[in-house]
């Protein structure tokens, strides 16, 4: 029963932060575009610092190999010289240089090897961003249609103006013509209380007529 409910707890979580995702997408996808953003320029800060320290190992080789190449022509000078204990000094000192030029190269190597990788990185991070900030204007336009589909078949569904005015004239046609209704009710009252036979039998014929005709008339203004 405990597991039971541990299960049916957990999938309204994760229907409840769905249903969360869906409503703040757009809000969800902007943050997540501004963390992926700040993520590439911390990388950026971090290439432009190996390149930084790449140069100062550079100029520090550059340095070395200028100062081993003068003191290697001193050296051979003072053998030429036959002052071997200046030369074995500067020997000393060339070897010295040496060893650090070959760790400073090493360093420049690895640095450079970094530097590589992290540029790569750096681009494709940065084309990532690009792609993520047209992906949201995408999505901000089909949101924009969702909500206009949405708000349309919502008034469609409901009873919109629109739908309102079509009732009411429905409502207007349909009704019976009160005249029309009078006259169709004193006809049958004429055929109940036989008030309208007179009529009918004067019109073919038989006694006087009921009523003043145009005929009639003319007759009259003719005497």
């Amino acid at each position: 029963m405990l597991a039971t409910f541990k299960t049916l707890f957990a999938g309204a979580n994760a229907r409840a932060e769905d249903r969360v995702r869906d409503v703040y997408a757009l809000e969800l996808i902007d943050q997540k575009i501004r963390e992926t953003d700040a993520q590439v320029r911390a990388a950026k800060s971090t290439l432009a610092s190996l390149i930084q320290r790449k140069r100062s190992e550079q100029k520090l080789l550059d340095m070395l190999q200028t100062r081993i190449a003068t003191l290697t022509e001193r050296a051979q000078e003072a053998l030429t010289d036959d002052r071997e204990d200046m030369a074995r000094e500067a020997a000393s000192a060339i070897a010295e240089m040496e060893n650090e030029a070959a760790l400073r190269r090493d360093t420049i190597d690895r640095l450079e090897r970094q530097t590589t990788r992290l540029r790569r990185s750096v681009e494709k991070g940065h084309r990532r961003v690009i792609d993520l900030k047209q992906g949201a204007l995408t999505a901000r336009a089909v949101r924009r249609e969702q909500n206009i589909q949405s708000g349309l078949h919502t008034t469609l569904q409901g009873a919109s103006a629109a739908d309102q005015a079509q009732d009411l004239i429905n409502r207007v046609m349909g009704k019976d013509d009160p005249l029309e209704q009078a006259e169709i009710i004193a006809d049958i009252n004429a055929g109940l209380d036989h008030s309208g036979l007179e009529d009918r039998m004067a019109e073919a014929g038989f006694g006087p007529a009921t009523k003043v005709t145009a005929n009639d008339i003319l007759s009259r203004l003719k005497e």
